[in-house]
């Protein structure tokens, strides 16, 4: 009995070690970023790309106000509900504290400073592919916007999805850094690639997820369920959409559809964004979209 015991509490160890090991956080390594100098002025158009504004400036923000990045906002999922934090550069609410370092960690790995995993209601798997370089660049422009005092809120969020450790297993799963859409694509193309499937992180509203809240990349942007349980989030391959590309190109920025309808809702948001970008850009993501399969 007392080997059989002795055994049972060696496999419980090796089985306890396992786990800390799968699950423990990889930041991102610290030679990504070196001989990189950030520069604020490229940043804005990172800013913009990433939507950053959309979830971390106050709902119906405008202006000037909607370059504050204060949290708060709340967001309804199956898994619970997120709370967007403040990410201005106040040095005891926001990220005024943190590193470059840090930050890119967090964008790209979904690490925070502490050691801890971030919820991946934060978009990193798709920020996981973007150019570190354009990760300098944002922390250079994020530093230039104005401070908020505004205390964060706790996600509400359930055993046993409240486990932060457990993100460790799921983002061996599901983190990747390769491009879901591989090609071959026009030089044009792959820049919205790239604003689409990285920055832009568009299919993590866009595509479905299986069980556990992983993108199902089988069915890249084909729509999906509104994570706040109102409606779907539409399919926006080819087939479906039948816009062409000028006509995407000039709902990205206008926000009008070729039925002269308006986009409303979240997507309201994203375009108040994509309108800051230059027509290039807003061209390059309508010859992604177009090119993708039917």
């Amino acid at each position: 009995m007392r080997r059989i015991l002795l055994s049972l509490a060696v496999l419980a160890l090796a089985g306890a070690g396992g786990y800390w090991w799968l699950t423990r956080p990889a930041p991102l390594p610290d030679a990504a970023l070196a001989g990189i100098e950030g520069d604020a002025e490229r940043g804005e158009r990172v800013f913009w790309a990433a939507g950053c504004a959309g979830c971390h400036a106050a709902e119906e923000a405008e202006g000037d106000a909607f370059l504050v990045l204060a949290g708060g906002r709340r967001f309804p999922s199956p898994f619970g509900t997120f709370v967007a934090p403040n990410i201005s550069p106040d040095d005891d609410h926001g990220i005024g504290g943190w590193s470059r370092a840090e930050f890119a960690s967090a964008v790209m790995r979904g690490v925070g400073p502490q050691g801890t995993h971030y919820f991946p209601a934060f978009p990193y798997t798709s920020y996981a592919r973007a150019e570190p370089r354009d990760i300098a660049d944002l922390w250079a422009f994020m530093r230039t916007l104005p401070a908020s005092d505004r205390p964060n809120e706790a996600h509400d969020v359930g055993f046993p999805f409240g486990i932060r450790r457990n993100l460790g297993l799921w983002k061996t799963l599901f983190l990747r850094e390769g491009w879901v859409i591989e090609g071959p694509l026009s030089e044009q193309a792959a820049r919205g690639r790239y604003l689409v499937e990285a920055l832009g992180h568009c299919a993590e509203c866009h595509t479905p997820r299986n069980a556990m809240g992983g993108l199902d990349t089988d069915r890249w942007l084909t729509g999906a369920p509104n994570p706040a349980g109102d409606g779907r989030v539409p399919d926006i391959t080819p087939s479906e959409l039948g816009w062409s590309a000028d006509e995407i190109a000039d709902y990205l920025s206008s926000g009008f559809t070729p039925e002269f309808d308006v986009a409303g809702g979240a997507m309201g948001e994203v375009i108040d964004s994509l309108a800051n970008l230059p027509e290039a850009d807003l061209a390059a993501i309508a010859a992604y979209l177009t090119a993708l399969p039917e």
